[in-house]
């Protein structure tokens, strides 16, 4: 009896623990797939830019001489017209009371000519010379009015002086760097675009919307002041197969300086695109990959090229169609080769899933 009761408890056990092995037996898991979203579209791109002012130019003395005068300070703005260097007048003040003295002398030589003339003592060919050396005088008075005013140097407009890398006394010679001046109201933000982008963003204006852009500052901080794109340039840079765009920004607050950097985020129109979601996606030595699914299961990575990249997706430029379908979850979790059980989502549906949205 002993023996048949040990023979039925160990036979309870190993049927219990079989239960529990069953019971204990992993479900196969499915996984979410989809397909690339191909339409026309528009993306927003970031392209470094370069700030310049939209006045900006060098102020270089026009005569030699001692550095007499300096009126400004660096950063200081001025206006049109003001004074802000004088370089040592004296030996052109000099040149224009010699040349308005030979004036003087001219005019008395031309009446005393005309006088004789009409009495009939000398010819008119005296009158007419002494009339052409008054000329001469007047025109190397006017011209040394010219080199004395050249001596005082003024603002051709209003805006901020900046380095002035002279220093009173100093020997000037003509063409001399004094200081350069910038008109900060306005600014230029230069930009290349590739030719691809040039020829979507000119032949798709409808799609764009707008030629408004956005600038992000070097901290990061995005400009308050939208700006517009204002020229194209006429031909292309044989180097680098890009051309460049400017676009003008308002500067009311004079935060924009000559010589920044930032980037001018704008709106590019995207003909057929394939759009993906970066979930859907993993990297290997700064190569993207993704793992697209047959009609039985089986997973096989695929090594493809990515276009722009937004938020939450990706623009496919090659290694993917429309047609092929991608696992769009448990990335880490499956190995290439292997054969899965899967859920098909529609393209637009797991897109909607995402912060961002294609539009």
């Amino acid at each position: 009896m002993k023996r048949v009761a040990l023979c039925v408890a160990l036979g309870m056990l190993c049927f219990l623990s079989s239960c529990s092995k069953k019971e204990e037996a992993p479900e196969e898991s499915t996984y979410q797939t989809t397909s690339p979203l191909q339409q026309d579209t528009v993306v927003t791109k970031d392209y470094t830019a370069q700030i310049q002012s939209a006045k900006n130019i060098e102020i270089r003395a026009q005569e030699k001489g001692f550095l007499e005068k300096i009126f400004v300070d660096e950063g200081q703005y001025v206006k049109a017209g003001q004074p802000l260097f004088r370089i040592m007048p004296q030996m052109y003040q000099a040149e224009l009371l010699k040349a308005r003295a030979e004036v003087e002398q001219a005019q008395i030589e031309l009446q005393n000519a005309s006088t004789l003339a009409k009495n009939n003592i000398v010819s008119k060919n005296e009158r007419a010379m002494a009339k052409a050396k008054l000329d001469g005088a007047l025109a190397e008075q006017k011209l040394a009015q010219l080199h004395l005013s050249f001596t005082d140097v003024r603002a051709p407009f209003s805006g901020i002086i900046n380095r002035i890398p002279l220093k009173l006394g100093s020997l000037i010679d003509e063409g001399d760097l004094l200081t350069t001046l910038s008109d900060n109201n306005g600014v230029f933000a230069y930009f290349n675009v590739s030719e691809p982008e040039y020829l979507s963003y000119q032949l798709h204006a409808n799609e764009r919307g707008s030629d408004q852009v956005s600038l992000i500052l070097a901290n990061g901080d995005m400009m308050p002041e939208k700006g517009y794109i204002k020229n194209i340039e006429g031909e292309f840079d044989s180097e680098t197969g890009n051309i460049a765009f400017r676009a003008q920004f308002p500067n009311p607050k004079q935060l924009l300086k000559n010589g920044e950097t930032g980037k001018v985020r704008m709106k590019v129109p995207v003909s057929h695109a394939l759009i993906i979601p970066q979930k859907a996606t993993y990297e290997v030595q700064d190569q993207t990959y993704v793992f697209v699914v047959d009609a039985k299961g089986k997973v096989a990575s695929r090594n493809i090229k990515t276009g722009y990249q937004l938020p939450d997706i990706y623009t496919v430029v090659s290694g993917l169609s429309p047609k092929d379908h991608i696992l769009l979850e448990g990335i880490q979790k499956v190995k290439d080769g292997q054969t899965v059980k899967t859920r098909f989502i529609a393209p637009r549906t797991a897109l909607q899933s995402l912060k961002l949205k294609a539009e």
